[in-house]
């Protein structure tokens, strides 16, 4: 494993509950769609559907007129502290910042607000609202994964791979990263795999050590 001194380092970030401080795809369905919210959880948690289907059916159930009550919402939903900050030490550095998300990029956009220009690239999925109902299309399914991002992380010549993130979509891209920050399902499940990893609280903690690898 590189160190990260000399190489070329990439950060790849998850959006929902990492760069937000609540997973804000879950409130927006848990908002719109409570009742098929909680169907769909626990057909999720009883294993009868995969995530990948299951996200594309919920947002599938968002009705197009709802959909800028969707980015409205999230646009209140917090970010975790210390992510402007973070940003712009990496910008400093000339450290790519690339968010990788299972959600809505229309929804990553909304949370991210002003920092959205900050970010050097975006993927998530796309939806079409011109139908009744959104029309999900994503260009990087594989899997169980609507977006995926082992997929996307490959696209970059990184020789030094941050990953930060927080839940089970995150599963495929910290097995490829160099540097792993994990909190909340993410975290348990590296441990549970004895996969090193960093815990992490807010994104003061990810700078503090991004600092000892990229100083100078």
């Amino acid at each position: 494993m590189n160190n990260g001194q000399s190489a070329k380092p990439y950060v790849f970030c998850d959006f929902d509950g990492t760069i937000t401080a609540e997973e804000s795809l879950q409130a927006v369905l848990e908002h719109f769609l409570p009742q098929e919210w909680h169907r769909m959880k626990t057909r999720l948690e009883s294993g009868d559907i995969t995530l990948r289907a299951g996200v594309r059916e919920m947002l599938e159930s968002i009705c197009s007129d709802q959909y800028p009550d969707t980015l409205d919402f999230v646009r209140q939903i917090p970010l975790r502290p210390g992510f402007a900050e973070l940003l712009a030490f990496l910008r400093a550095r000339a450290v790519p910042f690339v968010v990788i998300s299972g959600g809505v990029r229309g929804m990553v956009e909304a949370g991210l607000g002003d920092l959205t220009g900050q970010v050097d690239e975006i993927f998530a999925v796309d939806v079409d609202d011109t139908g009744p109902f959104l029309k999900v299309h994503s260009g990087f399914e594989g899997g169980d994964e609507l977006v995926a991002k082992a997929v996307v992380m490959d696209r970059f010549d990184a020789d030094f791979r941050v990953v930060i993130g927080d839940g089970m979509t995150d599963h495929n891209m910290a097995r490829h990263g160099d540097l792993v920050f994990a909190r909340g399902r993410l975290a348990r499940y590296l441990e549970k795999h004895n996969i090193d990893h960093i815990p992490w609280k807010d994104f003061h903690d990810v700078r503090n050590v991004l600092e000892k690898r990229f100083s100078g």
